[in-house]
Order: structure tokens, then sequence, then C-alpha cells
């Protein structure tokens, strides 16, 4: 499902209530939606230089992540700090909406990072991010922890959009690894597609979704911010750490921001030197 806002929502900083119907009931039965052109351009042009550049170190040192850890793929967010932070991201309007209606009056910012897929890269195994919060279920408890992903440039098929399974956060079983089994019964029933976004839209989706990186084929780096919001009720990890000066990107509003604000310098990519 595919949101495209009209001039007045995007004025007012608020979806109709037709919109936000059709984005819950996407996320609740197929696991995902996309709001269409909801961030700056510019905002997206300033993060991507900087993680080309912070890419390559971890390129340089084959830190491969994600699942499997397989080569071509690397874990590495935005600097979190200024003139790096911006509101639309962190605190996007429409996000924020939608969000409520499926979390509740209480939430909160679990992960600030994202995802690089490099030119060359392997394809993942099948997996979801989390799994239910309770085993041997009958039927999938709602929505208890949402992606919102954000992509720096146009995703798709030549640069590694992302494999998503519609409606298998539905599917009670657990484990974090989906087996060929599972899979070959799944795609009997449904078959996968490709999270093709525009620049400056935002994919949500549910955190139990099934979905995998696939090849980059194209020449560049394709980057995607990741954040996390969650249940108020869930257990938290620790703070989120931004550097002083952007307090301002993170108004009060029903999503807790969960952060804390520092002088210090802040490793955010991560790098290993041994």
């Amino acid at each position: 499902m595919n949101i495209a806002l009209n001039a007045h929502e995007r004025t007012a900083e608020n979806l109709s209530s037709a919109h936000l119907d059709q984005t819950v009931a996407a996320i609740r039965n197929d696991g995902y939606a996309v709001l269409e052109d909801i961030v700056s351009h510019d905002h997206l042009d300033q993060l991507r230089e900087r993680m080309d550049r912070d890419s390559q170190q971890l390129v340089a040192a084959e830190q491969w992540s994600g699942a499997g850890g397989l080569p071509g793929h690397l874990a590495l967010g935005p600097p979190p700090f200024a003139p790096f932070v911006f509101r639309d991201i962190m605190a996007n309007p429409f996000v924020i909406q939608v969000n409520q209606a499926l979390l509740g009056d209480h939430f909160f910012n679990g992960f600030y990072s994202g995802n690089t897929n490099c030119p060359g890269s392997e394809t993942q195994p099948l997996h979801r991010d989390v799994d239910h919060l309770w085993p041997n279920l009958a039927v999938a408890h709602p929505a208890a922890s949402l992606v919102v992903n954000i992509g720096l440039d146009d995703i798709n098929e030549e640069n590694g959009s992302i494999e998503l399974w519609p409606g298998t956060h539905l599917d009670p079983s657990f484990g974090s690894v989906i087996d060929a089994k599972m899979e070959e019964k799944r795609r009997a029933i449904a078959t996968p597609i490709r999270a093709n976004t525009q620049k400056g839209s935002i994919l949500i989706r549910d955190m139990r979704l099934w979905h995998r990186g696939v090849p980059n084929h194209s020449q560049h780096p394709r980057h995607m911010i990741a954040m996390i919001h969650n249940i108020g009720w869930l257990m938290r990890g620790r703070t989120l750490t931004f550097g002083k000066g952007c307090e301002s990107v993170f108004p009060d509003s029903v999503l807790d921001h969960n952060v804390t604000f520092t002088d210090e310098p802040i490793d955010y990519v991560g790098l290993r030197t041994s």
C-alpha cells in the first residue's frame, strides 16, 4: 500500500481519516505501508554524502553485518549530531500519527541506525527481525514494534530494494530464520514483493514481517535509515544518544524520543580496529 498525500494534508501535517485508515489497515493486514515523499530531499542528500564516506570505512574493513553477516551488507546509521539530525526523520508527524493509531498513546523509539546495501552484495537468509512476544499462539497478537525505514534515494530492484513477504507477520510460528520448507509453503499462498520506494518516502513495517536483503546490482551503496517504534509497556534497553545542539528536533509528542544529549564524541560508525 502506497499513500500519496494531498496538499491539504501536507500543509496541516496530518493525514486525512481516509488515508490514516488505509495505512493502518495495510500494516495490520499486509504488514507494511509506504507514505510517499514526506522527507526533505535536501536532508537526505546531506545524509547520503556523509554516509557514503562513512560506509567506505566499513567496506575497507570488510565489517559485514545484518542477517547472516554476508558480504555487502553493513550496519550503518546516520550521524546522531547536528547538522545531520532532522525533525522530518526523527519526529515525522505522519509517521507519529500512523504509529499512534497502531501502538496507542504511549510508544517510544528504541533504535536509531540503519543498513547499507553495497554493490555486489549477497542475498540474505529469509528472516523476521523479532519473534512474537509469546510462543505457541494460535493467532498472532497486534503489532508491538514497528520499523520505520527511510531510503536516501530512490530504491528499486537495481540497487537492492528489500524483499517483503506480505501477511507473514500474522504467521504465529516462532523462530527468527525462516527455513526452506516454510518459505516454499508460504510462496504457494502469496509471493514476495519488492519494497520499491521513491526518494523522500517512508516505509513502515511490522517488525515480525518476513524479509531479506537482496543483491545491489548498481554501482552505488544503497543506504536506509531504521528506527523502531515500540509500544509503551515493552521493556526498554538503553536510551538513544545524540549530540547537544539538536534538542529542538525532538518536540514533545505522543512519541517518547527516548534520548539523552552529550558533548562527548559519539562513535556511530562502530568501526572495529582489531
